[in-house]
């Protein structure tokens, strides 16, 4: 008998991603910038914060994580801590 292939390779729903998507968006809308300006100030790409806040990326890097805080001008641990 074989094992179903979502207990070997576990797939995220996407919904556990929502307060992470949701808090950027509510802080990028909040602070009245579109996505564009929180990519350049973040120092990623357009593409990189639509992915994100769709919840279509689902494993952005530290890296890109800690530039879209600055950005949004909280720290790190505020932006991935749950509510």
């Amino acid at each position: 008998m074989f094992t179903p292939l979502e207990k070997v390779y576990p797939v995220r729903k996407r919904s556990s991603l929502t307060g992470f998507t949701k808090k950027i968006r509510e802080l990028r809308k909040k602070k009245k910038i579109s996505q564009e300006t929180l990519a350049r100030l973040a120092g990623v790409s357009l593409n990189t914060i639509v992915k994100i806040e769709s919840g279509e990326s689902r494993h952005p890097t530290i890296q890109t994580m800690a530039g879209i805080a600055e950005a949004l001008g909280i720290s790190l641990d505020e932006l991935i801590k749950k509510k």
